[in-house]
């Protein structure tokens, strides 16, 4: 009997829903190949809704998402939204009410992609960001008083408890176990000047290393050294977890460096409860309707879907499939230069990793 799995889909905005198509064609692919039942349920979130209704989501919408087993989200981002609106509205939001609190982005360079690391490849480029993805600076806690005049104040304040910052090192821990590559988890902060909140992070991550994890290897690097070495030498890193600004900031830094955000994939992560999984490049409203987009990112992203449920079979059949289409078809990951259309490299992925 197939295992059955009910995914809420989230195409989102400008070429958002071209490229979930192309997710949700490899999916269905690989669910044939792997005897599995997917049923997939569509929400129109996003810009449009909004200029329609007026609304950024309904009030049942977290309480629906949370029946499903996984999200696959498109893109939100729309150019007449007030920048803002959508992104707190939508994926800020259900971040926090899912408590996804694992942002989770592997750096992987795929054979015949391009990086800007002189004399690096795929074997040097393969590492995992664990960020804190629910806590810290990005809460919002602070404020302005005195707004507009000379004398005005702004406060914005990076607060972590105990709770948060144990279970997002847990998860860091547990993934470099299973990952089981070099075994190494470094913790990315800076104790010299954040000494408060980083003392906290700091001595639980020695805590739980030495009780729970002894067979993971603990380094520590400050935010600004880890940016250096992801440049000069990313073979280093097996696994790094951070908090959610820095997080933030070095993930983007090592998208770069696995080829763009053409291709990077992540997922928001509650580990005991519904995640969601989404491209990393945006909505890229100027190449919508035009069929040139490239969709390695969100097919990249289903496969992470997979993963997460625990197909790891499946997962693998996507990251060879878009591996294979990288080295056979597709000549570059620039909108408009694939050699291909959008639909093209969804069918492509699809017939490899059916196969």
């Amino acid at each position: 009997m197939s295992k059955s799995y009910n995914i809420a889909v989230l195409p989102g905005d400008g070429t958002g829903p071209e490229v979930v198509a192309e997710g949700v064609k490899v999916l269905k692919a690989v669910a044939a190949a792997e005897n599995l039942s997917l049923d997939f349920t569509e929400y129109d979130f996003g810009g449009e809704r909004y200029l329609r209704t007026g609304e950024v989501i309904p009030e049942t919408a977290v309480s629906d998402l949370q029946k499903h087993d996984g999200i696959f989200l498109g893109a939100i981002g729309h150019p007449d939204v007030k920048p803002g609106i959508l992104e707190k509205g939508i994926l800020l939001k259900l971040r926090f009410e899912l408590d996804q609190y694992i942002n989770l982005r592997p750096i992987k360079l795929l054979p015949n992609v391009e990086t800007p690391l002189k004399d690096k490849g795929p074997e040097e480029i393969d590492y995992v960001i664990v960020r804190e993805n629910t806590g810290g600076i990005y809460t919002g806690t602070g404020g302005i008083s005195q707004k507009g005049t000379e004398h005005e104040v702004a406060m914005q304040t990076m607060v972590y408890s105990r709770h948060q910052v144990e279970r997002c090192l847990r998860f860091a821990f547990e993934y470099t176990r299973k990952r089981n590559k070099r075994k190494t988890l470094g913790l990315v902060g800076k104790t010299n000047v954040l000494t408060y909140v980083f003392d906290l992070w700091e001595r639980v991550f020695h805590e739980l290393g030495e009780a729970e994890y002894p067979d993971i290897k603990r380094e520590y690097y400050h935010v600004d050294a880890a940016c250096m070495w992801m440049v000069k030498s990313p073979e280093w890193f097996d696994v790094l977890v951070t908090t959610n600004m820095f997080g933030d900031i070095i993930t983007d830094l090592g998208a770069i460096t696995q080829g763009g955000m053409g291709i990077a994939s992540g997922g928001n992560i509650n580990p005991e409860g519904v995640s969601m999984f989404e491209p990393i490049g945006g909505s890229a409203p100027k190449y919508t309707g035009q069929g040139i987009i490239n969709p390695l990112a969100a097919i990249g992203a289903a496969g992470m879907l997979l993963e997460n449920l625990g197909e790891d079979a499946a997962a693998k059949r996507v990251e060879n499939a878009v591996a294979k289409a990288l080295q056979n078809d597709i000549q570059s990951l620039a909108a408009g230069k694939m050699g291909m259309s959008t639909s093209q490299v969804g069918d492509k992925i699809a017939e490899y990793a059916a196969s």
